[in-house]
């Protein structure tokens, strides 16, 4: 039996997967990551962290499954998106990368709009300028941080500089790189004109590749690091969500995703570059060769019922507490709840939304809290895939991952609010799935991810919307979409109160 690893580079941690032939894991193990945060609303790492733990997540999953490296034929990579990893002429790290989550840069995207112009930035990269994104990060570093600034040699994102500390090679693929807001995604080249309109030199910008290019194979010091072979081929990967998409099997025009986990994604398939959604949602290449997809996300989608676990369930299991609000029907006997305990991305661009409990009865008890937090995260969701209905999307099917794809109750929620019929899959592992998917095409198992996935990606149920919950549903989604027309003014006044 021959193997393939899919390295998963998230922001909690770096998990690693052993996957076989048939689709199989074989094995996987996470060493957990730390988030550096001197300031309020900034989010670091240090890149070499991000090696020093890929290197002992693979040491061990050598160690335990006592496998021969030799069987291990090839490895790729899905990344956290956006962060900004700084090299210097040495290709060594400038200072801490700014993560995805890192929200200082404000000012920095006005700067962008008004010099560039929001329409012709959509006509571009196909996105609005967030906090989050590649390109404002480099603007903040260059404005706050000159010396820092001209040091630069290259920018890469987080699982690049991963890849380029085994294979001493420096790309960037397409996928991730449409995340930087410095990629013209229609003729897949970075784009001069925002460069040259910013001051950035495009010198900065490393080479481009395909998300299923081999770059080569591992240094000695990798090797001698990670245990595996130097003769394990290497392939580019792509960005966390695209590598997700492939993992669940996204690759047609009728595949749709929706993904909850800290965050909550809605993701679809695309195959023209041409398609305007004008910035409602996101439009990024996948890592399917001249493919894209569309997405809207949620920011606190599993974390809103985390976030209300630890603060008033404590005492008892995930599981017990989502078991608690199956007793509760369909829209929580009149409590509505909005997951926008972080601010909020889709449909709404707004840093100062805050989440709401709307018709708190006394009558309520935890179990009515509960659901109305499932529904909220689900309409939270439901938002994203009305927009891309609304594109011309044709939605039928969705499938389920991350946490939402774990409770048979809230699969029957999605599928009755999405008013679509909602799979669940034998065996989903996200990102790392799709980073393996591709390690596999790549040694030459299979001719392309689609024959690929027909392998490795296996339904376990199919959830059909409940009719009469859906009409239900559909009522009660109206009222929640007033919710934030009727606070989004109370919270601009709040936040000068926030601490």
């Amino acid at each position: 039996m021959s193997y393939v690893l899919g390295v998963d580079l998230g922001t909690s941690g770096v998990k690693v997967l052993l996957v076989n032939r048939e689709g199989n894991v074989e094995y996987e193990h996470t060493e957990p990551l730390k988030l550096i945060q001197e300031k309020t609303g900034y989010a670091e790492q240090n890149p070499n962290e991000w090696v020093k733990h890929t290197y002992a997540a693979i040491k061990t999953l050598l160690l335990e499954t006592n496998i021969n490296p030799h069987l291990v034929e090839g490895i790729s990579f899905a990344g956290q998106m956006h962060g900004l990893v700084l090299l210097d002429s040495n290709n060594q790290v400038i200072r801490n990368a700014i993560l995805w989550n890192d929200t200082r840069t404000t000012e920095e995207c006005q700067d962008i709009y008004s010099k560039v112009g929001k329409d012709r930035l959509l006509n571009i990269t196909k996105n609005l300028a967030l906090e989050g994104f590649t390109l404002p990060k480099i603007l903040w570093v260059k404005k706050h941080e000159p010396n820092n600034f001209n040091k630069i040699q290259t920018f890469l994102l987080p699982k690049d500089y991963v890849r380029y500390q085994l294979t001493g090679k420096l790309h960037m693929d397409y996928s991730d790189a449409a995340g930087t807001l410095l990629l013209d995604i229609a003729k897949n080249k970075w784009s001069e004109e925002i460069c040259e309109l910013l001051d950035i030199p495009t010198k900065i910008c490393p080479e481009l590749i395909n998300s299923i290019t081999e770059v080569g194979m591992l240094t000695e010091e990798a090797s001698r690091n990670s245990g595996l072979n130097m003769d394990t081929k290497v392939f580019a990967g792509g960005a966390d969500n695209a590598c997700a998409a492939i993992g669940s099997g996204v690759l047609s025009e009728d595949k749709t995703l929706a993904s909850i986990g800290t965050s909550g994604v809605v993701l679809s398939y695309e195959e023209s570059s041409d398609k305007d959604v004008e910035g409602k949602v996101h439009y990024f290449n996948h890592g399917v060769p001249d493919a894209f997809y569309s997405m809207g996300v949620t920011l606190a989608a599993g974390h809103s019922l985390s976030w209300f676990k630890e603060t008033f369930a404590n005492d008892i299991s995930f599981d017990e507490l989502v078991q608690e609000a199956s007793s509760v029907e369909p829209g929580a006997e009149g409590l509505l709840f909005t997951p926008y305990i972080n601010g909020e991305r889709t449909p709404h661009v707004d840093a100062n939304i805050r989440g709401s409990f709307i018709g708190i009865d006394a009558s309520h008890k935890r179990h009515h809290f509960t659901r109305a937090v499932l529904e909220g995260i689900t309409f939270s969701l439901q938002e994203s895939v009305n927009i891309l209905r609304e594109s011309g999307k044709q939605i039928e099917t969705i499938t389920s991952v991350g946490g939402g794809a774990k409770s048979d109750l809230w699969l029957q929620m999605q599928a009755d609010i999405f008013q679509a019929k909602v799979i669940r899959l034998t065996s989903e592992q996200g990102p790392g799935m799709g980073a393996a998917m591709i390690a596999s095409v790549g040694v030459g198992w299979f001719e392309n991810l689609k024959e690929c996935a027909d392998t490795f990606i296996k339904e376990d149920r199919v959830y059909e919307p409940n009719i009469v919950n859906v009409k239900q549903y559909q009522n009660l989604f109206r009222l929640y979409k007033d919710v934030y027309q009727c606070t989004s003014e109370i919270n601009n006044q709040l936040h000068a109160f926030r601490n």
